[in-house]
């Protein structure tokens, strides 16, 4: 069993206080996973673009997947810190390949939440055991982060749907065996009313993958098109009622903002402790690059601006297990603390000097596979458009 260095964070300035033991044990099992399954492979996941199939089973086997969903779905019934922990474990190792989270904590959510009785024993056993592997799909070419405007079709023909169209950006489309899609039924000229969740499996005849996307970083996850030529859906893969897709979808967009902000505030603490390792041990001139009152000027100012991050996070998951996180500080979360992690990567970058630009070191990793943060979950901007509104 292969594993690689990761230095441990960083001691927070003020003690975090969400977890407990049964919490913690969750995180060791997480870490052991992250740092022997993933960390050592990531060059060669990059390589082929995806991450190996049998990781998915290997992380069912362990309790990763879909921990929150309940027992009788093959889930644990716990609370979202573990999902919070799972990512935190895997952004602090630099693993932008596997696309668990989204697997667990929004298509999982889209079925246990609006899926009835048979959707759910048909597809979350699978999915906690990672047999099945699941996607979804909302982007289309040209609308970007305007789900309104999208134009696949689902046409009603007896029991069943016809589906016609395509969808980009699609992580854990090249692996998926299912995936939550996002159509127009009806009225497609109705705009949100005629927004609609189909659950359409990957064996359907019609349904077709792209190669993976050529990615600027990011390249070791999973991401492509897919495409869908006259699929034939029984009507029984309908989640929730027609036409209530675009409110279902925006019921659970809070929390996948939440998961980024997490990832983020993560990511930016193993960055500084990537970073604070390394300026500790390269010379310069004849002395360390911490010794270098620049140096510990920078890192004071990212270890301060990453406790401020971690504080606002921390206090929105107790919001999240109130049911009570609003909109606009799920959007702020986003935003700010994604933002955060560009900046506290380029500086870092910055103290690693030349060897921060080359990808043998984590940090030049980091620096091209985090800037996506600031895009997907719906753009910083639409994050600021979003809490503007309320003002």
């Amino acid at each position: 069993m292969s594993t690689v260095h990761i230095p441990s964070p960083v001691t927070p300035m003020i003690p975090r206080t969400l977890f407990n033991a049964d919490h913690e044990a969750f995180r060791a099992t997480a870490r052991r996973f992250f740092e022997t399954e993933m960390a050592p492979h990531l060059e060669r996941f990059e390589e082929q673009q995806h991450i190996d199939r049998h990781l998915w089973n290997k992380a069912g086997e362990l309790g990763l997947l879909c921990a929150t969903m309940p027992e009788e779905y093959g889930g644990s019934g716990v609370d979202r810190l573990y999902s919070m922990i799972l990512v935190e474990e895997q952004a602090r190792v630099g693993d932008s390949a596997s696309g668990f989270s989204l697997h667990s904590d929004i298509v999982a959510n889209y079925i246990n939440n609006f899926g009835n009785e048979e959707q759910k024993n048909a597809w979350l056993p699978k999915m906690a055991t990672g047999e099945c592997v699941t996607a979804i799909a909302m982007t289309e070419p040209g609308t970007g982060s305007d789900l309104q405007a999208i134009r696949t079709t689902a046409v009603a023909d007896g029991d069943d749907y016809i589906v016609n169209g395509s969808k980009i950006f699609i992580t854990n489309g090249y692996l998926c065996d299912m995936a939550v899609v996002v159509v127009k039924t009806g009225d497609i000229n109705a705009g949100a009313q005629a927004v609609s969740l189909l659950i359409i499996d990957a064996k359907s005849p019609g349904f077709t993958k792209g190669k993976p996307l050529k990615k600027v970083g990011m390249r070791g996850q999973d991401t492509c098109e897919l495409f869908f030529d006259n699929v034939r859906v029984p009507k029984a893969n309908l989640l929730g009622v027609e036409g209530m897709g675009f409110i279902m979808l925006m019921k659970e967009l809070a929390w996948e903002r939440m998961l980024i902000a997490i990832g983020c505030a993560s990511g930016a603490e193993g960055a500084l402790a990537i970073t604070a390792e390394y300026v500790k041990e390269r010379k310069v001139f004849g002395k360390p690059v911490a010794a270098y009152q620049n140096t510990r000027f920078k890192l004071a100012e990212m270890r301060s601006e990453i406790q401020i991050a971690r504080v606002f996070v921390d206090r929105c998951m107790e919001q999240v297990l109130k049911n009570e996180l609003s909109v606009e500080a799920a959007c702020a979360a986003k935003y700010w603390v994604s933002d955060l992690l560009s900046k506290v990567v380029d500086e870092c970058v910055q103290l690693h000097g030349g060897y921060g630009y080359m990808l043998e070191y984590p940090i030049a990793r980091a620096y091209i596979d985090t800037r996506a943060n600031r895009i997907y979950g719906g753009t910083n901007e639409i994050m600021k458009e979003l809490i503007s509104r309320s003002i």
